[in-house]
């Protein structure tokens, strides 16, 4: 085997882990969800009688519990707020964001800009077609080709982490390329969301 040859092999061998390398994910850890306590103290009173001796009820409030009420406050969790979409979808093997996804990114730069502590996750992905190594460093071109689109748009690297799944979160045997297309994607997603 000639020196030329072997050194391919070293040099490839070597810029196959650092890819690999560079698409590492890191789990993010859980934090407890935390409850606060916004109702006004009140202190316990008997019921106030009327003149006819029944309770009298004009003050008392009615309340509603809403299992939706917080998501109309969080314009994330919102399905009437564009900054409930979270997904960018892609060409089959490419990393070039469509135009027709720039105003779901520009509302998502918009928060992020008015929310300085808010940070968001770019998680890349694509479909099963084409080796694991491959499909890895894909999903993470396309997470920082997404990411670039937000510092265009004057989002600070502190508020965005990537990361790549490759074909980890694809969907099993998929047999038509509408399949294949909902695999090709990045998800946005948002700490403690």
């Amino acid at each position: 085997m000639s020196h030329g040859m072997m050194n391919k092999k070293v040099i490839g061998s070597l810029l196959l882990a650092v890819v690999l390398t560079a698409c590492k994910s890191t789990p993010m850890a859980e934090k407890p969800a935390s409850v606060e306590d916004k109702s006004p103290a009140t202190t316990a009173t008997a019921p106030v009688k009327s003149a006819d001796g029944a309770a009298d009820t004009s003050s008392v409030k009615e309340v509603v519990i809403d299992s939706n009420a917080n998501n109309a406050n969080n314009p994330l969790k919102d399905p009437n707020n564009i900054l409930s979409k979270r997904n960018i979808y892609f060409d089959f093997d490419s990393d070039v964001v469509k135009a027709e996804f720039r105003p779901l990114i520009e509302a998502h730069a918009k928060y992020l800009l008015a929310n300085g502590k808010a940070k968001m996750i770019l998680q890349g992905n694509a479909d099963e077609r084409g080796t694991r190594e491959y499909n890895l460093a894909l999903g993470q071109r396309r997470a920082v080709s997404v990411k670039k689109s937000f510092n265009l748009l004057g989002v600070q690297d502190k508020q965005i982490e990537t990361v790549s799944f490759g074909e980890e979160k694809a969907t099993q045997n998929c047999a038509d390329e509408n399949c294949h297309q909902a695999n090709r994607r990045v998800d946005i997603a948002y700490e403690n969301d």
